[in-house]
């Protein structure tokens, strides 16, 4: 009985062609093969949601118009008939690893990163979505703090595409974890031709005239940067580049014990402590310009080959046990030569 001054309920009809693209969302957005819904069901929820009325004979045929535009829609029949949808772009463990690399990347901001997550989670169902959200781990890891990196992986790309030199000035960490201009603020010049990936940050791989050599700079730490008028140069050096064996680097990630160690680092140390640790490092400065630091390190032959190919600008000053763990490693070295 229609209460008496009630406006009545519109309902949209099975000809409005917007109820193919609801059901198309339902589907996606709440079945797999653990979870199915009949004709009834997505009647239903279509209903509710978006005041759409479709009978069962117009959800079937709409069902197989989908599965005629390429979706991938299943019908299971016994005691537990329905559908759902059995393939998508993306499977859960392809978006798992997605998710860990986003997390991992250093040269992501932590905005940047819950952004992209959330963009991943739409490409499966509600349930699956749910289980990514409980692996994602963002906080406490190093990330970078500026987004204006995506800016200029966009502009190097369109520099490579379009043949062009770039301008950009090179800045380095200090130990005020600032980021400024090195060589007093000097603008390079060089032939982008390639972006590389490694040890969680973006590189790029150029010919720079000056030198008349191949070099890579971070992305993260390059700014002010413009494309010019000028066409790439070095394409000779480029024409059998191995790219893999350039960008190749040997990156421990072997266990041991933890140890909160002091280290003495120089004052160009700044940035490498900041790379490997993270933002929130601190560092007490020394009259010498140099400055100390406490870090939790996994005490391990990889961890002595990090300290050794610093090349004396950091020291180990504690504790004693691992100063004497180091001198015995640089003992075996040098016997071995």
């Amino acid at each position: 009985m229609k209460e008496k001054g009630a406006a009545p309920r519109r309902w949209k009809m099975a000809s409005d062609k917007t109820g193919i693209l609801y059901l198309r969302q339902i589907l996606l957005e709440e079945t797999d093969e653990e979870h199915i819904l009949t004709a009834a069901d997505l009647a239903e929820k279509l209903s509710a949601r978006h005041g759409i009325s479709l009978n069962r004979k117009t959800i079937y045929a709409d069902i197989e118009r989908l599965r005629e535009a390429g979706m991938k829609i299943e019908q299971k029949k016994g005691d537990r008939f329905g559908y759902y949808v059995g393939e998508r772009d993306f499977t859960l463990p392809e978006l798992k690893l997605l998710v860990d690399a986003v997390q991992a990347s250093k040269f992501i901001t932590t905005q940047k990163s819950e952004d992209l997550i959330r963009k991943l989670e739409k490409l499966t169902g509600k349930k699956n979505a749910r289980e990514l959200q409980r692996q994602v781990f963002i906080y406490n890891r190093p990330k970078a703090e500026n987004e204006t990196i995506f800016a200029s992986v966009d502009l190097i790309h369109s520099a490579i595409y379009m043949n062009r030199q770039i301008t950009f000035t090179y800045c380095e960490w200090n130990i005020r974890r600032q980021l400024v201009p090195r060589k007093g603020g000097k603008v390079y010049q060089v032939s982008p031709w390639s972006l590389t990936w490694d040890d969680e940050n973006y590189y790029l791989v150029a010919y720079e005239e000056e030198s008349g050599l191949i070099k890579h700079y971070r992305v993260d730490k390059m700014k002010d940067m413009l494309l010019t008028e000028e066409e790439r140069l070095g394409r000779e050096l480029f024409e059998n580049f191995d790219l893999a064996a350039f960008s190749m680097k040997t990156f421990g990630m072997f266990g041991g014990r933890d140890e909160t160690v002091s280290l003495y680092c120089t004052r160009p140390m700044a940035g490498v402590m900041i790379d490997r640790f993270g933002q929130d490092i601190i560092m007490v400065p020394k009259e010498d310009g140099a400055f100390t630091t406490h870090v939790l390190v996994s005490v391990s032959p990889q961890f002595y080959g990090w300290i050794a190919g610093l090349g004396g600008q950091v020291r180990i000053l504690g504790p004693e046990n691992v100063r004497n763990e180091f001198r015995d490693y640089l003992d075996r070295l040098r016997d071995q030569y």
